[in-house]
């Protein structure tokens, strides 16, 4: 019997990127579940088109109907769960999808997975994995000085996209702890790099920049986060499914914190080099009201998966960023398919001048 692995969110940012790194990389075909909301893109597979291998669903992970069947179509021997509404800012404005996504679509599919992992043989069980790609703002904010999070850090999410991730992890533990489903949770700093939709702070300043448009940088700009190149968050994840210990949780990080701040000055000097414009493209920086509950600082600690599993990030802040900006600066087309009006729209609604 063929192996197959199925992926849940593979059009999105991250998930797309990790279905790219794959069919690089594995031999394995991919069932690439997505429902295709505003943040799933096919274009970011457009390379993959029509190769035999990936194999790409248009349903939602709440429909266990359409999961039950794509499990016993397939017979799957791994579960990588990206699907997830992920921006903040859109969880303050409309909790609702974060829930029904989030947690009650991490649920459904959970108890379409422990059905079909019950039906396996001995062998098959214990081969089986299920992969659970979370984030480090389910332990809530850091002061400065504070140690970074590690995986004993206790839970405290402060908006309601981390609480609805929270609330996944845990059914996750759960569905281990009280059914011996074999599942691993994985919680990630930010990431960066192509094909992230640009309500996302390094696209929308460097696409914002390029167009000569006003850079909104929330408060002060000093909130820190740590910086992890996409690419280097897939690798780490498939070692994760080859090597992780069942039951465990590895926090992956990119051991670059950088304030908000350095991180636009940065988009900006590139462009400085890239993409003359007569004047600093940081002179575009303009400070607008903060967003409610911005939590302050987040930084992994990811030693654990470094002693564990051999993995550390090959790229630095200064690489990946550089990697990054001249990306898109070399798909410009891609960037073109993904200013909608809709999107539009939510940046007027977000950024609100002060």
């Amino acid at each position: 019997m063929q192996d197959f692995i199925l992926i849940t969110g593979g059009a999105g940012f991250i998930g797309a990127n990790f279905v790219l790194r794959w069919m690089q990389t594995k031999t394995a075909p991919v069932i690439n579940l997505d429902k295709l909301t505003y943040a799933g893109n096919l274009q970011n597979l457009a390379s993959i088109s029509g190769d035999a291998k990936h194999i790409f669903v248009k349903e939602d992970i709440n429909d266990r109907s359409v999961v039950g069947r794509l499990f016993e179509r397939y017979q799957p021997n791994a579960v990588i769960h990206f699907a997830a509404e992920s921006h903040v800012d859109r969880s303050i404005h409309g909790p609702a999808d974060f829930v029904q996504t989030n947690i009650n679509g991490t649920f459904t599919l959970l108890e379409e997975t422990r059905a079909y992992w019950s039906s396996l043989n001995t062998d098959e069980r214990k081969r089986f994995r299920f992969v659970h790609v979370s984030t480090d703002e389910v332990y809530g904010s850091l002061n400065a000085g504070d140690p970074a999070f590690t995986e004993e850090h206790k839970y405290r999410p402060n908006s309601p996209y981390s609480a609805s991730k929270a609330a996944s992890d845990h059914l996750v533990r759960a569905y281990h702890h009280t059914y011996g489903l074999p599942t691993i949770i994985t919680n990630c700093s930010n990431n960066y790099g192509p094909y992230q939709f640009p309500e996302k702070l390094i696209p929308l300043m460097l696409l914002n920049a390029i167009n000569g448009k006003p850079l909104p940088v929330y408060g002060d700009g000093k909130n820190v986060r740590d910086w992890l190149y996409v690419e280097d968050h897939c690798d780490a994840l498939m070692l994760v499914l080859e090597k992780g210990r069942v039951g465990e949780t590895y926090n992956i990080g990119g051991w670059n914190e950088r304030t908000n701040l350095d991180v636009v000055n940065a988009v900006c000097s590139i462009l400085d080099e890239s993409r003359p414009s007569g004047k600093p493209h940081n002179s575009l920086i303009e400070f607008v009201k903060d967003r409610p509950g911005h939590d302050r600082r987040y930084a992994i600690d990811a030693t654990k998966i470094a002693n564990e599993l051999g993995w550390k990030p090959k790229e630095t802040f200064e690489t990946g960023i550089r990697r990054t900006v001249e990306w898109y600066l070399n798909n410009e087309q891609w960037v073109k398919g993904v200013l909608s009006g809709e999107y539009h729209n939510w940046i007027s609604l977000q950024y609100v001048r002060k």
